[in-house]
């Protein structure tokens, strides 16, 4: 007996009948998703803090305000998102109407991740419903309390004929991956990624795939190593480092290295304390699993700070390792925790062609007080995002597309974006069923002039306007 099957049959049927198509029903599903975060903020809180360890600060600033932000943003530019968009005509065609109208792609699902399992569970939602799909959410069974606050409580909010929870581990999503969609949006892995794509290839379904990758953080010597550390040492151990974007090691010369070390220091001590374990803004790894897999990782190169942990409670220290070679695991894996390896280079091309060597990045960060530099590592390499002289703070753009590049994924979200990705832009033209004798010149049999006034009136004009 297929689990799935009654409930893709009940929400493509709602689909079908058009019930998710007009704005009114849209913006009320988002007003609805709007109150289940007002609603339950405490209990999502709760939840948060019980997969995570996340303090109250983290949950409302990576979670909740941006989830609440992006239903806004939508609730206020829905109707303009919608509306079709006229595009310019030729002279064979000034007096058809030619548009884009923006269509809901049908029956959608979106998988979501343990790491953020409240924003990159609604933000992508939050896309699909105003663009007028039924969706299926497969929440992470990893992140089990927000798994739970997701599948008995959200639903309550949505109207249930066009929207559908489904749980289950990888097993029950191989299950769910077998039938058709017609998009899917997945958060994950490289490595589930891949499997996604190919199922998602037997039915030719489009994809959007959020992926990660090892994020460069160059370091140039021309810096104030204590922003620079400050910064750094915020966004990597935010989430406990548990974070897609988040600098997964830097580079800079031996000099700067030996300023940055005390400096990241005392950032680590100002922000967590002389015992980061006893803070209450430090995360937690989300399974045993992970902190094995990070644990391992404390045996690469040389600890400088940090490399403490505790089993019991997933805790590690914030941590920074030196004199690492490329060649060691925590170079060749994405590390996804609290542990920032230093690399020694020579030079910024030195630098620049160590990024360019590796598969091209989700984020990419730069820091100097050039802004020649800075704009330098721009124009030589390739990623997802760019931020210079700071952290993920380009994330918090909602008018900057979010996604990846090659390995690190496809698509794009956020925002209008979100609205975009999750819609099929359609395009249009209504002719006039009289004006034959124009039409003429097109059909048989042809001659020289006919072809040259043909194709003078197929040639794309700069102007709008309508005169013949």
């Amino acid at each position: 007996m297929d689990p799935f099957e009654d409930t893709l049959r009940r929400l493509r049927e709602a689909f079908n009948a058009g019930r998710t198509r007009p704005a009114e029903f849209r913006a009320a599903q988002l007003r609805s998703l709007g109150r289940f975060l007002q609603d339950n903020k405490q209990l999502l809180q709760d939840a948060l803090a019980q997969d995570l360890h996340k303090s109250a600060f983290e949950s409302e600033v990576s979670e909740i305000a941006i989830s609440q932000g992006e239903i806004t943003l939508a609730l206020r530019n829905l109707r303009a998102w919608m509306k079709d968009e006229t595009v310019p005509k030729n002279l064979a065609t000034q007096l058809d109407s030619a548009f884009i109208r923006k269509e809901p792609f049908g029956l959608v699902l979106i998988i979501a991740p343990w790491n953020y399992p409240l924003n990159l569970t609604l933000v992508p939602l939050v896309g699909a419903l105003a663009a007028g799909n039924c969706v299926v959410l497969k929440p992470s069974e990893i992140s089990n309390s927000m798994e739970k606050v997701l599948a008995e409580v959200l639903p309550t909010y949505l109207d249930q004929s066009c929207f559908a929870v489904v749980l289950g581990g990888p097993q029950e999503t191989g299950q769910l991956l077998e039938h058709k969609f017609d998009y899917i949006f997945f958060t994950g892995s490289p490595r589930v990624g891949r499997i996604v794509m190919t199922a998602a290839a037997k039915h030719l379904t489009p994809v959007t795939l959020e992926l990660g990758g090892k994020n460069p953080c160059y370091v140039d010597d021309n810096c104030d190593p204590q922003t620079v550390a400050n910064r750094v040492a915020w966004f990597r151990y935010f989430n406990a480092g548990q974070t897609c974007v988040a600098p997964d090691y830097i580079l800079c010369s031996p000099e700067t290295r030996e300023r940055l070390l005390p400096a990241l220091q005392s950032a680590i001590t100002r922000f967590y304390g002389d015992d980061p374990q006893g803070s209450p803004n430090l995360g937690r790894i989300i399974n045993q699993k992970q902190f094995q897999r990070l644990r391992a990782l404390l045996g690469c190169g040389r600890v400088a700070i940090g490399g403490q942990s505790n089993e019991r409670e997933r805790y590690i220290a914030p941590t920074v390792l030196v004199d690492v070679q490329e060649t060691e695991p925590v170079m060749q894996e994405e590390i996804f925790g609290p542990i920032l390896p230093i690399v020694s280079v020579r030079s910024l091309d030195e630098a620049i062609d160590f990024i360019n060597r590796r598969e091209k990045p989700l984020a990419l960060y730069a820091f100097s007080n050039s802004s020649q530099v800075v704009k330098r590592v721009l124009a030589r390499t390739s990623s997802g995002g760019f931020c210079g002289n700071d952290g993920f703070m380009h994330m918090t753009l909602a008018s900057l597309p979010f996604g990846g590049v090659g390995a690190s994924g496809m698509g794009r979200y956020h925002g209008k974006f979100s609205f975009d990705t999750f819609s099929h832009h359609r395009a249009c033209l209504l002719r006039s069923p009289g004006m034959e004798k124009v039409n003429a010149l097109r059909y048989p049999p042809h001659s020289p002039r006919n072809l040259r006034v043909l194709l003078v009136a197929m040639e794309t004009r700069c102007c709008s306007c309508t005169l013949l």
